[in-house]
């Protein structure tokens, strides 16, 4: 599942500044980057690039948020360490392949003719990009985040499974809320808005 092919056919270059530019570009040009950027058998730097995202979100949660993980009663230093380790290191990677285990099951009965399971753990993993910005405490922000997020995933399956819009839609609906709905805790910035959500 979790295979790093040593030369990948248009997939992602490795190190921080790849996953700097990776960033930018699924931000900016989704399109194109889900076009050249998504590789079969190459989700590890997916992986690494939602790991990384979802670090930079807790992070500034933790930072930013008092009491949004519980207190171990141990050093501050500690704790932080205790809880991003756990999330980060633990909580993420499992989250991904079981979002992207969910989301191939979703695939099986909308879209025949599909990529792999790798290229769908990729798309679920550069999706999750402006969730980067989900652990800022401030609700519109982190509705923002998480609304792009669920049209990236959306995009990216239109594009790598080569599916319609409105079969890519159907398949990623539940996907999408498992992951910014409730993981990057898009429903709740929407109900601190006043915003009715129905899930």
């Amino acid at each position: 599942m979790t295979t790093w092919i040593e030369e990948p056919e248009g997939g992602r270059e490795r190190g921080p500044r790849a996953i700097a530019r990776a960033w930018l570009e699924v931000l900016v040009r989704p399109r194109r980057f889900f076009e050249a950027g998504v590789a079969p058998g190459d989700q590890a730097p997916g992986l690494v690039f939602f790991v990384v995202v979802v670090f930079c979100a807790e992070a500034t949660r933790y930072a930013l948020e008092p009491g949004a993980y519980p207190d171990l009663g141990v050093a501050p230093a500690l704790a932080a360490a205790f809880w991003l380790g756990l999330v980060v290191l633990l909580v993420a990677p499992l989250a991904l392949h079981a979002i992207a285990a969910i989301q191939t099951l979703c695939l099986m009965v909308l879209v025949p003719d599909r990529a792999g399971i790798s290229q769908t753990v990729q798309v679920i993993g550069y999706a999750a990009a402006p969730c980067a910005l989900a652990g800022v405490p401030v609700p519109a922000l982190r509705l923002l985040s998480a609304s792009y997020g669920a049209f990236l995933l959306v995009l990216g399956l239109v594009v790598v499974h080569d599916t319609s819009r409105i079969r890519a839609a159907l398949a990623g609906a539940i996907p999408a809320t498992l992951l910014f709905g409730y993981g990057f805790r898009g429903f709740a910035a929407a109900g601190d808005l006043g915003i009715g959500v129905a899930l």
